[in-house]
């Protein structure tokens, strides 16, 4: 071997070498391979920060738009309803029967006919069936909660070919007007509906404030009333369970009838509604400032119909005369007069609910923080004690609660309409043919289909009256009502004539339109704001090309958990307040101020004691009366 083959041989055994190292050096198993594929293609699909960022601005400023049109034409509808004279906002083409303007006293009320063409072609009445009433509520808000759609109260009884006949109410009241001026027109409402069916008693269906004029008409005409149901109806106001129903304060801390009194001398003697609608608002300020308007600003391709549509009818306020809204402030809402025996209807009748005979229905909710179970059932062991005593004056009542919905839902819910409304209408009939007694209404495996042929079950199981008594501080209320008749004495001698010497129908007009419930509507109008017209130009393009955003997009996932945040905000505020009105209440009105002042107090209801009553149960619960078998 020559010297110069010595370095290609090592040459070689280096190349030798590598290739064997190489080739010792396993490949990666399919799998492995397979997921990095897969890694890599899904790294290249998703889009990058920055693209998730620009498509969550351009449905933020899209939804943005869409969001301002929608108050805008909240506020357009606002204006045309009050250019129109506030009509009622029935679904269903009607016929006037009477209207009580034309009464000898006269009333703003008037009695329509729904006609069988109203909701549905399909649907025919039979006029062998039991007539329906529905007398809507006079608290702030125009008539027609109980049939503004098919899904409603007058569509369900429709549905069952029941003849219909609807309560309305004008916006003014007439002048001088007076609780006994309604309550004869409405007492002539129901003789004639009995006539017009060969003398059948029609079944009132009264909802909320509604209620305790069906319950006086059901006192005043016996043999003539048939069956009465009473949604979301309060009859005993000042019962109800603390930091949960803030509302049943409101007399005491503001002095009594005196403010509401002083409300409508300012007015020109009539009272404004948009004031009751407001203290419902503030109820729920979460709701009220930030959950409505964010839910519509979230869901603005789908809820601005639905919105719109509530909002007509929420955003009509009618007015009450300075004589009825003192009246029912001083028996109702600070006297809680009728659940006593103790309401003067006119000089020479009392409202005595004993005398009622008709059978009575009560439905309730415990999402109710406006007519809490409390509220709609209390009266009834304040009328008859025991079961006993309810057994003997020969009276049967019965009451339904659901566990949660709110108290709008009880009259606008669609699915309560279906299934709840629907059953009572249903099985109204069978509440005659019960033994007298307490029962509570129990649906069975009902089916929320939405048709006529729905399959449930219904019944009525009893109960004691004992098991529905709620205690509340009675005395303290009493003190109040004190308190209210010497500052209404005292305003109504003293103050009320400067007040009325100095109000004019141009200040009460101007007092309307700068109520706060009122401008928030017709601020973002067009016809008051005209920059609002570039709204409504850009609205249609930008509908049209709607890009809403991903569902995972993190930034909208933060857009939510803000939204959580300020609403949990609004809710703790609520709660501190309502805990504070309730802390005011008890130092002016409770046992320490009683003691203080020489005055008998009553013993107090401890906290335990008012959470574990079963009524008490907060609006989250999912049985609001537990019972045990």
């Amino acid at each position: 071997m020559t010297a110069t083959s010595r370095p290609l041989r090592k040459r070689t055994d280096a190349r030798a070498t590598t290739r064997t190292v190489k080739s010792a050096v396993a490949p990666p198993p399919i799998a492995t391979t397979r997921r990095q594929a897969a890694v890599d293609r899904a790294l290249a699909a998703a889009p990058s920060a920055w693209t998730q960022a620009w498509e969550y601005q351009v449905d933020f400023l899209q939804r943005s738009v869409l969001f301002l049109d929608t108050l805008r034409q909240r506020g357009e509808n606002f204006l045309s309803h009050e250019r129109a004279g506030l009509p009622p906002l029935l679904d269903f083409a009607h016929e006037t029967v009477l209207d009580a303007r034309q009464f000898d006293h006269p009333a703003n009320y008037a009695l329509l006919r729904i006609t069988p063409l109203g909701g549905d072609p399909q649907i025919a009445t039979d006029p062998r069936a039991r007539p329906v009433m529905v007398f809507d509520p006079r608290a702030g808000h125009g008539p027609g909660i109980g049939g503004f759609k098919k899904d409603s109260e007058v569509g369900m009884a429709l549905q069952l070919r029941h003849p219909v006949y609807f309560v309305i109410f004008f916006p003014d009241p007439c002048p001088g007007q007076a609780l006994a001026d309604v309550h004869h027109a409405l007492r002539r409402f129901v003789a004639e509906v009995g006539a017009r069916h060969a003398g059948q008693p029609p079944v009132l269906y009264g909802n909320c404030q509604a209620g305790w004029a069906v319950v006086l008409l059901s006192a005043d005409c016996v043999g003539t009333a048939g069956p009465a149901v009473l949604n979301g109806s309060p009859l005993s106001y000042w019962a109800g369970a603390p930091e949960v129903n803030p509302m049943r304060l409101a007399g005491g801390l503001g002095g009594g009838a005196w403010a509401a009194h002083f409300i409508a001398d300012l007015a020109d003697g009539t009272f404004d509604g948009a004031w009751l609608a407001q203290n419902f608002e503030q109820l729920n300020p979460a709701n009220t400032l930030w959950q409505k308007n964010y839910d519509l600003f979230a869901g603005i391709d789908t809820e601005r119909e639905r919105f719109l549509q509530f909002e007509r009818w929420w955003s009509g306020y009618y007015r009450l005369s300075r004589e009825e809204i003192v009246s029912l402030v001083e028996n109702l809402f600070v006297g809680n007069k009728l659940e006593q025996g103790l309401m003067r209807i006119c000089e020479h009748c009392m409202a005595d609910l004993k005398r009622i005979r008709n059978p009575i229905l009560v439905f309730a909710s415990s999402g109710d923080n406006i007519t809490p179970p409390h509220q709609a059932l209390n009266w009834i062991p304040a009328i008859y004690p025991t079961t006993d005593d309810l057994k003997a004056a020969g009276q049967r009542i019965v009451y339904l609660l659901n566990p949660h919905v709110g108290h709008l839902g009880i009259f606008v819910s669609a699915s309560l309409a279906r299934r709840e409304h629907r059953a009572i209408l249903d099985h109204v009939g069978d509440l005659e043919a019960l033994e007298p007694g307490l029962y509570e209404m129990k649906i069975i495996d009902g089916k929320d289909d939405g048709c006529a042929g729905s399959s449930y079950s219904v019944r009525f199981e009893p109960r004691r009256v004992e098991e529905i008594r709620y205690e509340y501080p009675r005395e303290a209320f009493e003190r109040v009502q004190a308190l209210s008749e010497l500052n209404e004495f005292i305003y109504s001698k003293f103050a009320s004539p400067f007040v009325r010497a100095v109000a004019s129908p141009w200040g009460a007009e101007l007092l309307k339109w700068l109520h706060p419930m009122r401008a928030s509507r017709y601020l973002f109008a067009e016809r008051f704001s005209p920059w609002m017209a570039v709204v409504k130009a850009l609205a249609p393009a930008v509908g049209a090309g709607r890009s809403p955003v991903a569902q995972d997009n993190p930034y909208l996932a933060l857009e939510r958990a803000t939204s959580g945040l300020v609403s949990h905000a609004l809710d703790s505020f609520r709660r501190a307040r309502d805990q504070a009105y309730e802390t005011g209440f008890s130092a002016l009105y409770g046992r320490q101020s009683a003691a203080a002042a020489g005055v008998a107090a009553e013993q107090p209801v401890s906290s335990r004691e008012v959470r574990s009553h079963p009524a008490s149960r907060a609006r989250k619960v999912t049985v609001p009366f537990e019972r045990k078998s």
